[in-house]
């Protein structure tokens, strides 16, 4: 009878190692698609900000509640989101370190683009 008990518990053990790395490779492949399509989506400088940054655009905008890249508005947001967050106030921490990591994102973008418009000033008076 324990035999019988073994085999069963050994079987098991194969079916579920065997749905648990389907579904690994499974999580793999759309991670793959999600960050190419990501990184197609993205210009060149703008990937890379977001490798470096460790966040993306579209969350940078998200978390600053932002839909464009109005340095007012950043900057504004990102003031009453920091002071909400502060720990002094019984903020957390780290939300508060995410409002400035979008930051830093949303400014790097913005610098992206200020560079981008002067480069295609230099070609447009060549």
């Amino acid at each position: 009878q324990a035999k019988y008990l073994a085999q069963i518990i050994l079987v098991g053990a194969q079916v579920v190692g065997r749905a648990f790395m389907r579904a690994l490779r499974q999580e793999l492949a759309a991670s793959r698609a999600a960050a190419d399509a990501r990184g197609h989506s993205e210009r060149p400088q703008s990937a890379a900000a977001s490798r470096i940054t460790g966040i993306s655009l579209q969350e940078a905008q998200q978390i600053l509640n932002v839909s464009s890249l109005n340095p007012e508005e950043i900057q504004k947001n990102y003031d009453h989101l920091f002071k909400v967050n502060d720990k002094a106030v019984g903020g957390s921490f780290y939300l508060q370190s995410k409002v400035v990591r979008a930051k830093e994102r949303l400014d790097e973008e913005l610098r992206i683009q200020a560079k981008d418009e002067k480069e295609k000033g230099w070609k447009a008076e060549t």
